[in-house]
């Protein structure tokens, strides 16, 4: 059932088939989908609806688009749902997250092959023994981009969970001992970073059947700040937009290849 005004687009995000291109580059901020709308050739702004901005232009004479999720797996799933629905079939998210391992500095890109699932909305799409796993041909493409553009990077695994303070703050919340502990535990097995919503997307494409992977830029790491490391705030993302769009670059190019 479409619940939409007008019948012809999505109910949330307000597009409609051919309004967007199989390629979509999802941040969660709405005011950096201009940004990254820039490096398309003759975009245009499709839609805005609550906190989905939709942007459309092209890479290598492919139709592609931008269209924020806003914060968190239940947002960042409708806008997959609509999107796929509208015609996409390719996503890459840019955000930003926080680092976990005191290697993970801040400015770094973090480039997730999985996700932890300590989230609610993929449990309504998998059982939790179902890995949240990025697509092999998408991460492949962020750390080619990533070695190009000569910035520090790191692939591995994140942490998704719904409650940001539930993250910085976990020894107020009254199950602090599940937060502490599990975070230490995430930390042992290598975790990289935390963020909110990759979980979510990876375990959506795959129920949808289409792929998805995330670049991240660290904004700051908490475990630095404990040790007493170097642990700047930073906040711009144009690193990981720039690796995101040179990834989507390689994508249509390796597909058009396929194509042939």
């Amino acid at each position: 059932m479409n619940y939409s005004e007008d019948a012809s687009k999505q109910y949330h995000i307000q597009v409609g088939e051919g309004d967007v291109g199989k390629y979509v580059i999802l941040p969660g901020d709405p005011k950096r989908c201009a940004k990254i709308a820039k490096y398309f050739d003759n975009a245009e702004l499709m839609a805005d609806s609550r906190e989905y901005v939709t942007y459309t232009g092209y890479l290598e004479g492919v139709k592609v688009s931008v269209t924020s999720t806003g914060i968190g797996g239940p947002s960042a799933s409708i806008a997959m749902e609509e999107l796929v629905k509208s015609g996409a079939d390719t996503f890459i998210r840019v955000g930003t997250c926080g680092g976990m391992q005191l290697d993970v500095k801040s400015g770094d890109l973090v480039i997730a092959t999985g996700a932890i699932r300590m989230e609610g909305t993929s449990k309504e799409y998998a059982p939790i023994e179902f890995p949240a796993v990025a697509d092999i041909s998408i991460v492949n493409a962020l750390i080619a981009s990533a070695k190009e553009m000569k910035t520090d990077y790191h692939p591995g695994i994140v942490q998704c969970k719904d409650s940001f303070y539930g993250q910085h703050s976990p020894e107020t919340m009254p199950v602090s001992y599940e937060l502490l502990n599990k975070w230490e535990a995430w930390k042992r097995l290598g975790c990289l970073a935390s963020e909110m919503e990759s979980a979510a997307l990876f375990i959506a494409a795959s129920a949808l059947h289409v792929r998805a992977g995330s670049v991240f830029l660290v904004v700051a790491n908490q475990e630095r700040e404990k040790e007493g490391l170097n642990n700047p705030v930073v906040h711009d993302t144009d690193m990981a937009v720039r690796t995101a769009v040179e990834a989507l670059r390689r994508i249509i190019k390796e597909d058009m290849g396929k194509e042939k």
